[in-house]
């Protein structure tokens, strides 16, 4: 009889706390949701983070706006997306700086801050140079670099930014160090790119749909890309695992909850998330913004991102030490 009661008191607790998730889910949402961007209004992970908010709002009939918390390298968003309260209106855009920030002690805010939903863009970095450059292979490029230590100029973005880790990547790979070149800090990619067609660069490292009007237009060339495989957009331009280095290198964009959000919230949200990825409206407008879809879900997500820390604490641990 004790452990007729036992089973009929775990069964009792069982269906109220199922009854409670259904009504949770039910009541969901019960406010207006946000999403908060770690970056400026107007950059490719705003103009991301709009679009799944206005849809969103169609699918949950609740607004959806973004706030955009931007500061610290992009620490300053990724804390409040983590430290928001964790009832599911708040849904943190998190970017790939979220694997080297807190490597570079510029935040304690790590993957496991929060609860991963959904990764719906990724896009390789990328080596490219002028149309009358000396340089057509990554070996050509990687060989000058060698012979010339200190000498050559790139650039992409800030120092210590994504596309500045990537080629410090790439290069340890190759048995080059971070100051083999000289790394020109800019504002990003397009400031980066106008340095390298008026002659003041070698090189940039950047993603292909940063570039991909100049890629079209024969300005630049692409002689490497740090992807496991070519982009269909541009075929041409060979891997740099093809060309003897085994390095890959992704800024990618995803949403994530709070680590203690209900997973009943989650799920239901992870459901829409999801949904809005795979549309034909979101492919039209990622192929009109340029940007590559690479969409990994739930635990999948979670694992790419423990990925991410280990290659990049490798990286970062040379970078520091430099």
């Amino acid at each position: 009889m004790k452990n007729l009661g036992f089973l009929i008191l775990a069964g009792l607790a069982v269906c109220v706390a199922t009854l409670g998730c259904a009504e949770q889910e039910k009541s969901f949402p019960s406010k207006n949701l946000r999403i908060i961007c770690p970056w400026g209004a107007g950059g490719g992970t705003d103009r991301i983070s709009r679009f799944f908010a206005d849809e969103l709002k169609k699918r949950l009939n609740m607004n959806c706006v973004v706030v955009n918390r931007t500061g610290g390298s992009g620490a300053v968003g990724h804390k409040a997306g983590a430290n928001a309260k964790p009832d599911g209106h708040t849904i943190a855009m998190i970017t790939a700086e979220l694997s080297t920030m807190h490597q570079l002690e510029i935040t304690d805010i790590t993957y496991e801050d929060y609860r991963p939903l959904l990764q719906m863009n990724g896009d390789p970095a990328a080596i490219l140079v002028g149309k009358n450059s000396d340089y057509q292979t990554l070996a050509q490029f990687l060989d000058a670099v060698k012979q010339n230590p200190g000498t050559l100029k790139m650039s992409g973005t800030a120092t210590g930014g994504t596309w500045d880790l990537a080629r410090v990547g790439l290069f340890q790979k190759a048995g080059l160090s971070k100051d083999d070149v000289i790394w020109v800090p800019t504002q990003g990619s397009a400031e980066s790119l106008q340095l390298l067609l008026g002659g003041h660069l070698d090189a940039v490292c950047c993603s292909l749909p940063e570039a991909a009007l100049q890629l079209r237009s024969s300005e630049v060339v692409g002689i490497a890309v740090m992807a496991p495989a070519r982009d269909l957009s541009f075929p041409d331009i060979a891997t740099a695992t093809e060309q003897g280095v085994q390095w890959t290198s992704i800024g990618w964009r995803g949403f994530a909850t709070q680590r203690n959000v209900p997973g009943s919230v989650a799920n239901l949200l992870k459901e829409h998330l999801v949904e809005i990825a795979n549309s034909d409206e979101y492919r039209s407008f990622m192929q009109e913004q340029g940007f590559t879809i690479d969409i990994k879900v739930g635990e999948e997500f979670r694992q790419f991102l423990e990925e991410q820390d280990e290659q990049w604490k490798t990286v970062l641990e040379h970078y520091v030490s430099d």
